[in-house]
């Protein structure tokens, strides 16, 4: 059964007042881009701002290599006195999807709970866990059951997959269980703040309340896109929500069911907005992307501006690249409020869908792709590249160059350049001095004109790639499926400055915060400088 546009609830468990009128949240909105209220130098979501760019063009003095040292005997606690460039190390689970914010003295980063770190929480779950960044003592920790749906919904040990956002004492989160929390930074250490059913949302479901402890998160307010929007994520919910004025932006992760054919929810939206104080629903897109869903939907929003005017910026489950009006418009006939389409751009070539007279079928290695990367603005440009589920294997992909200013369909009017050498990819851009950093599924990396798409070099990692590229301080980071963490020289011509090796599969993108780099591979979290002693 399809979810009913106009009967959906759209609430959330809240501790504030839940009588705001739509019209004053409208009147609140502030795009300022980029306002969130973390100290400068921290690193508050992913991408680092709204533009979601994974560059830093003022960082110096990076480092760009580093001895992640050896483990204690008969554990996985790295010694530290075989480390160099270390600061600290940090033991996260056995699969570690979600990509390192740091904010206000913290560092958060989602995992699974294969090394548990209470005895109440045992088994597999999702886990957000919140570190102090001078130390990396563990502060707090967010552990979310499994769905009861199973692994349709919510793949086996996958955890959190997606990055946490940080506005000022606030965490926002999408959790495995498809749910929008926002969080108090402290965790239980100053008390319950909001949300009052910790204990029942620690357990399973049918099992008795968890007591929680001063080492829990501390639910501020939750919305269920399951239960309030009917929305099915395929195997996983994932999305790095966006914040801007008294908005937050979140992809829902609609989906496929499990026999790959059929969308339980057509109807159900892509993208919402909700209140950041309250969680409350505001708005919802109009695109009406449900029914086109090729598999599922876990891009993340960013935010453009463009001749003075905001754009949300979206890719879709359907292959296209959308802007949005992040203003909401209501429609009291309908009892909703929409993002309307300002622009739509299709991103899969008409090579990709029909073949020698016959239709492709995806997915198909030579047919097209949804959208799983994040669209990036750079100087009035969009940049995208188009990708699959990983389990799908390799196949043919696309980049693209959009001009931002247009309107309506602008498949062919906005074209600034595309590049089809790349394998299919779900990796967000680097752009950075001119130059765009980009990796495919298939293990190649590549650096590209950001004026015209032209290709200076390429390299294979001989490894899948399924995190970003990050640049900054005249060097690229890269990491690959085979723990190698790769330091090229941001430049035209291809020169490796370094490689590492971990001890696990890098499927996380390395990011920077004052002063230090943070590398996470799928069991551990280290903290690098220059000067670590």
């Amino acid at each position: 059964m399809s979810y009913d546009l106009f009967s959906t609830k759209r609430k959330a468990t809240s501790m504030f007042d839940k009588n705001s009128q739509l019209a004053a949240v409208f009147a609140t909105l502030i795009f300022g881009l980029g306002q969130m209220t973390a100290a400068e130098g921290d690193w508050p979501q992913w991408g680092g701002t709204n533009q979601r760019n994974m560059a830093n063009t003022s960082a110096k003095n990076l480092p760009s290599t580093f001895t992640p040292g050896k483990f204690k005997e008969g554990t996985e606690e790295v010694d530290m006195a075989t480390t160099k460039g270390v600061k600290w190390a940090a033991k996260l689970g056995s699969q570690t999807y979600g990509n390192p914010v740091v904010a206000n003295g913290r560092v958060y980063v989602g995992t699974n709970n294969e090394s548990p770190r209470d005895p109440k929480h045992i088994g597999d779950r999702g886990n957000l866990m919140c570190f102090e960044e001078a130390t990396g003592k563990l502060l707090w920790q967010l552990v979310v059951p499994k769905l009861e749906s199973g692994k349709v919904n919510d793949w086996e040990y996958l955890g959190i997959t997606a990055s946490p956002t940080v506005d000022g004492d606030f965490v926002y989160v999408v959790t495995n269980r498809c749910e929008v929390l926002c969080l108090d930074v402290h965790g239980l250490a100053n008390g319950n703040q909001g949300y009052q059913d910790e204990a029942k949302h620690l357990a399973n479901v049918g099992a008795p309340p968890v007591q929680p402890g001063p080492l829990d998160g501390d639910i501020v307010w939750r919305y269920d896109m399951m239960d309030e929007l009917g929305v099915f994520p395929h195997n996983a919910a994932n999305c790095s929500v966006l914040i801007e004025g008294d908005l937050v932006y979140v992809a829902t992760s609609n989906g496929q069911d499990w026999t790959h054919v059929n969308i339980p929810s057509p109807n159900s939206p892509s993208l919402i907005a909700l209140n950041k104080k309250t969680g409350e629903f505001v708005a919802e897109d109009d695109a009406a992307i449900g029914p086109r869903i090729f598999h599922g939907g876990w891009s993340s929003p960013s935010m453009a501006k463009i001749n003075d005017k905001p754009l949300l910026l979206f890719g879709g489950a359907d292959g296209f690249c959308y802007a949005f009006n992040p203003t909401p418009v209501p429609d009291k006939e309908n009892d909703t409020a929409w993002l309307k389409k300002v622009w739509w751009y299709d991103c899969n070539p008409d090579e990709r869908k029909v073949k020698d007279g016959k239709k492709l079928k995806y997915p198909a290695a030579e047919a097209y792709s949804e959208i799983i990367a994040t669209p990036v603005l750079y100087n009035n440009r969009v940049y995208i590249a188009v990708g699959q589920d990983p389990e799908h294997g390799e196949g043919v992909g696309i980049i693209h160059c959009i001009d931002a200013s247009k309107m309506g369909d602008v498949t062919k009017s906005a074209k600034i350049w595309s590049f089809d050498k790349i394998a299919r990819s779900i990796s967000t851009v680097s752009v950075y001095d001119g130059l765009v950093y980009v990796g495919d599924f298939s293990g190649f990396f590549f650096c590209l004109d950001a004026e015209t798409g032209k290709e200076y070099w390429q390299h294979d990692l001989k490894a899948h790639m399924w995190g970003s590229s990050f640049a900054a301080d005249g060097k690229v980071y890269v990491g690959d499926e085979n723990g190698t963490w790769s330091v090229f020289a941001a430049s035209k011509e291809k020169k490796i400055i370094n490689q590492v090796t971990l001890d696990s599969p890098i499927y996380a993108t390395t990011v920077y915060a004052n002063g230090t780099l943070y590398v996470a591979c799928q069991t551990h979290l280290y903290a690098v400088t220059a000067d670590a002693k």
